[in-house]
């Protein structure tokens, strides 16, 4: 939705989401608005001027003057920056989602850069051992996730030296709710221990698969970040801490059975870093995960690959 003020009319611009439209089109008189969103994508901060000659009302008149954007549905480019309502206004710092390499080497990224995926029961042959006995960092395995002990894992809290991590955050602070997407013809998201797939909430138009997952209902995913003490491993985040979200990913049986899919949108590429063959089909994507609760939004990059 976009907020017009043309200093006469005021033009409220609304248009449903994917979501929206697909309720709305049931045609059982159930589709009502309870909830909506605010963002400020288009507005850039840095324009406010201090220290503007002609006085404090010009401050913040380059800010005031931006373009609204207009109102678009595509859920995969819009609201990246959402707004939040928090009663206090003594908040020194705001909590961020920050994924968490660093609490051990399962939950490592791959050298590349990226967490690899293998598709199938040979690729993840290929790219289990290091040579050394040991399974190789950021490799997820795609058709057997309980084959290895790798995940992905984010920890959310407030990333500061200046507060102790012993300190409690504040409750209005943590994200109790996580929404995780992620293209529904690569993979699924499912829980780090058994493999057992989270229900999807909705696939859009475009293929996206929406996961919502919330602490207490969604246990295996979502929990409390137990380990408080100061330089621990356990939490990337320096200061106070909330959840924990951890998930792996397996990966759709198109890229399992087929190459379709690898010779649309992929290509091939060389792997350093691996013991085995180092040639492999490949599909770059993300896994975007955003904390409903306080709107930070982070990109996770994923590799799907498949041994040539």
């Amino acid at each position: 939705m976009a907020f017009l003020d043309n200093s006469g009319d005021i033009i409220l611009d609304a248009v449903l989401t994917d979501t929206g439209r697909m309720r709305l089109a049931r045609g059982d008189g159930s589709f009502k608005i309870v909830k909506f969103a605010l963002g400020d994508d288009e507005i850039n901060y840095e324009l406010y001027n201090k220290d503007d000659t002609r006085g404090s009302a010009y401050y913040d008149l380059e800010v005031m003057q931006t373009p609204v954007l207009e109102a678009f549905t595509d859920n995969a480019a819009s609201m990246k920056s959402k707004l939040i309502s928090i009663p206090r206004n003594n908040l020194l710092y705001l909590p961020l989602i920050k994924l968490n390499t660093t609490y051990d080497s399962s939950t490592a990224k791959h050298s590349t850069g990226y967490f690899l995926i293998a598709v199938d029961t040979d690729s993840e042959t290929e790219l289990f051992d290091d040579g050394a006995g040991s399974t190789i960092n950021g490799v997820l395995m795609g058709e057997t996730p309980t084959r290895s002990g790798n995940r992905i894992r984010l920890d959310q809290g407030l990333d500061t030296t200046e507060i102790s991590p012993a300190r409690s955050l504040d409750p209005l602070l943590v994200e109790t709710q996580y929404m995780v997407e992620i293209d529904n013809r690569l993979g699924s998201i499912v829980e780090k221990v058994d493999g057992v797939k989270a229900s999807v909430s909705f696939i859009d138009d475009d293929s996206l698969a929406t996961y919502y997952l919330s602490r207490g209902t969604d246990s295996e995913y979502v929990a409390d970040i137990q380990d408080t003490a100061v330089g621990t491993a356990d939490g990337s985040i320096k200061g106070p801490r909330g959840t924990k979200l951890v998930f792996k990913v397996q990966a759709s049986l198109e890229l399992n059975t087929s190459d379709h899919l690898f010779d649309t949108i992929g290509g091939t590429e060389s792997l350093t870093g691996v013991t085995g063959a180092n040639s492999y089909k490949i599909i770059n994507s993300n896994i975007r995960v955003t904390g409903v609760n306080t709107g930070y939004r982070i990109d996770i990059p994923v590799k799907f690959v498949k041994k040539i």
